[in-house]
């Protein structure tokens, strides 16, 4: 049943983000900023840990998952001061980080980027 929730958040998670492309004149990036912004607020106010408690990587891998991970980090850190607070959450999101640019730099190689008009 693991499976199947996470599957089922990462899915809703997923449609709300394509209802947004689909339905308003934002752009992709501001709705990827909604979604990171979301997880954020949604762990401020304590209401993100249950979802990640029910399901787990599909509430952890999408966009609000990054934004959790960022407001985990600087609420754990915070304990040690605001420096803490900041390193807290680069350590948090360290990975995803490094993931991002390395493969965005490996298929920058491999593809020949355009710019959009």
């Amino acid at each position: 049943m693991d499976y199947l929730y996470a599957f089922a958040v990462g899915g809703v998670i997923c449609v709300i983000g394509q209802i947004l492309l689909d339905t308003t004149k934002l752009t992709a990036p501001r709705i990827l900023v909604i979604l990171v912004v979301s997880g954020v607020l949604l762990t401020a106010v304590h209401l993100y840990q249950p979802i990640v408690d029910f399901a787990g990587n599909g509430a952890t891998t999408p966009l609000p998952g990054f934004g959790y991970a960022l407001a985990k980090g600087a609420m754990d850190g915070a304990k040690d001061g605001f420096i803490g607070a900041v390193t807290g959450a680069v350590k948090e999101t360290a990975a995803g980080i490094t993931v991002a640019i390395a493969f965005g730099y490996i298929i920058a190689l491999i593809f020949n980027p355009k710019s959009i008009r």
